[in-house]
């Protein structure tokens, strides 16, 4: 299964699932919402999980490690979010753009670009099924 196809399903099963609590790297200001989590029957040993990132104005997520093995697609529903992964360059994603983190990923900056407008993304996670931490905080 090529990853557009995955992208793709991870959509439109947001679209129809029902929203449940979780808590990948809260902080204040900002809730997690996981929307998604399934096994890929057609990748042994890999699983889909989609998590809802609501940031409230000014808000942060503290830095944090991806886990090794997930793949993650990030795509800026509401807001801008400024980000930095790894050693690449802070950026301001808008609305309608998106990005993707490699396995391992070390994200240094996930916040809300605005002091007085809330931000929401959402980021799907390709991931081995038995790994249960999706992020790691860094101190």
């Amino acid at each position: 299964m090529k990853i557009r196809t995955i992208i793709a399903a991870s959509y439109v099963a947001l679209a129809i699932v029902t929203t449940g609590s979780a808590s990948a790297h809260e902080g204040e200001g900002q809730t997690v919402t996981k929307n998604f989590d399934a096994v890929i029957p057609n990748i042994p040993g890999k699983s889909l999980i989609a998590v809802e990132v609501d940031y409230a104005p000014g808000a942060a997520s503290p830095p944090h490690a991806h886990a090794k093995s997930a793949f993650i697609y990030a795509y800026v529903v509401k807001g801008a979010i400024e980000s930095k992964v790894n050693d690449g360059e802070t950026r301001i994603y808008r609305a309608g753009e998106s990005w993707s983190e490699p396995p391992g990923a070390i994200h240094s900056i996930s916040r809300n670009a605005s002091k007085t407008e809330s931000a929401k993304l959402i980021a799907v996670f390709v991931v081995d099924s038995d790994d249960k931490a999706l992020t790691t905080p860094i101190k």
